[in-house]
Formats: C-alpha cells, sequence, structure tokens
C-alpha cells in the first residue's frame, strides 16, 4: 500500500511516523510519505496517481485542503459540509475525499470534557478552520481571521449559524481554536485570546510546543495540541484507507 502526504510544509509533520507504525501493526506492506506540494499543478498531479492508483490514498495538510476538495472525483458529505478535503482515498478508478478532521475535532472536544454552554471561538479561515465550523456547528460558533469577509465567507460555505468577531478581540470563557499556522515557528496569538480562553484546542504544532500551549498549562486551563487532533484523524483515515480497525497504540507510541 502506497500512502501519501500532501502540504508545504510537510518537513516537520508526524504523519509519516504514525501511518508507517500503523502498516507495520496491521502487518500491511507499505509507506507512507510525506511529499511538498506547493501549488494547484503539483496537487492535479498527486490526485491524479491515486485516482490512477499509483498511489493507494493520501493526507491533505495546509495550504491545499479546499483545492483538494475542488479537485476530488467525489466526496463524503462532511467533507461537503466543510468545502475541504483531508483524506484522499483510491476507490472504483476515482479519488474519492473526506474529512477525518472533522470527526477528530469531535472526539478531542469530548476528550476535554467541554460543556455545551461554553461559547466556542474559531481562528481562522482556511480548511482546518472549515472543519472546527463543522465539527462544532450546534454551539453557535464565534470566527476571527484576519479577513472579516473570508470569515463571513466561510460561515456562509459550511451553513454554520455563527457570527464572526474582530481578528484579534478575545470572547471571555470561549473554547478557542486555532485554526491557523500561528505558533508553528513560535508566533504568539493575540494578547488575551488564550488568557481569557476556558479550554484551547491548538491545531498547529512543530518541533517544540506552541506558545499558545504553553500559557494554556500556565493559566491552568484544560488544553489539546495539534498532535492529538493529528493521532485520531489519522486512525479515521487509516480505517478508510485499509478498511480495518487502525491499531492506536502503537500510533500513539510512534506520536
Amino acid at each position: 500500500m502506497r500512502l501519501v502526504l500532501l502540504g508545504d510544509p510537510v518537513e516537520h509533520s508526524r504523519s509519516p511516523a504514525i501511518l508507517n507504525a500503523a502498516l507495520a501493526a496491521a502487518g500491511i506492506e507499505g509507506s507512507y510519505q510525506a511529499r511538498r506540494v506547493v501549488d494547484r499543478p503539483g496537487m492535479v498531479s498527486a490526485l491524479a496517481e491515486i485516482r490512477y492508483g499509483t498511489l493507494d490514498g493520501g493526507n491533505v495538510t495546509m495550504p491545499h485542503k479546499e483545492t483538494a476538495f475542488a479537485l476530488v472525483d467525489r466526496v463524503s458529505e462532511v467533507g461537503l459540509r466543510a468545502g475541504a478535503v483531508n483524506t484522499v482515498i483510491h476507490r472504483d478508478g476515482a479519488a474519492a475525499g473526506d474529512n477525518t478532521d472533522v470527526s477528530g475535532l469531535r472526539r478531542v472536544g469530548e476528550d476535554l470534557g467541554l460543556g455545551d454552554a461554553d461559547p466556542l471561538l474559531i481562528l481562522g479561515s482556511g480548511g482546518a478552520a472549515a472543519a472546527a465550523l463543522v465539527a462544532f456547528a450546534d454551539r453557535h460558533p464565534s470566527i476571527a481571521a484576519r479577513s472579516a469577509e473570508r470569515a463571513g465567507a466561510l460561515l456562509e460555505r459550511t451553513r454554520v449559524d455563527g457570527s464572526v468577531v474582530e481578528w484579534g478581540s478575545a470572547v471571555q470563557g470561549a473554547v478557542v481554536v486555532n485554526a491557523t499556522p500561528i505558533g508553528m515557528e513560535g508566533e504568539s496569538l493575540p494578547e488575551g485570546i488564550v488568557e481569557r480562553a476556558a479550554a484551547l484546542i491548538d491545531l498547529p504544532y512543530g518541533k517544540e510546543r506552541t506558545p499558545s500551549v504553553i500559557g494554556a498549562f500556565a493559566f491552568g486551563i484544560p488544553v489539546a495540541d495539534g498532535r492529538e487532533v493529528l493521532l485520531v484523524q489519522a486512525a479515521a483515515a487509516f480505517e478508510l484507507w485499509t478498511g480495518i480497525a487502525a491499531p492506536v497504540d502503537a500510533m500513539r507510541a510512534a506520536l
């Protein structure tokens, strides 16, 4: 089985370690490799490899989740609502798209014990933010992005009843979902966001903990970093590709 991660950057990704461990634990011969793809033509080429069976499937990460949605031959209901694809499967001569970020975020939210009444603030306007909106659609989420227009368009596209707030504005007592790349290179979120949060789900990750995760621990609020979401969505993707239960213990050990 040949699997691939498509995105830019991908050098930091722990997906190859996690999913190669999964293949080995399941006794499946194959490999999962990271491939840096910088533009739409590169995505067209990679998805053609999945469509025609040269690759059995792949994951898509920033900044290509929305591009993948536009290029796959068919897409799951949850991927359709998000307008973003992070998992592609070779199926019946086609490249089929899905979005396991949504189920991953829901699972992490459950593990954090989030209350139904807690306000929710999503940061970002790309594919990860779209998945967060769909995952938490029943919570009337607020969304903030550097472009308020893009944030509003994302609410409309995902058909989520939410509201746009100004970028940099904190929401007191909110569960914050950072669906931007901020933190991957040691950057900090705008002042007050984490300080006034009730919990944090921080999707970016790098070699070290992000400043936001460090801050959340310091403030004593529940926190899940991007690696936890990565693990859950990777297990869901593995099951889509193979049709068997993911060896989550082996995947967690590799992570």
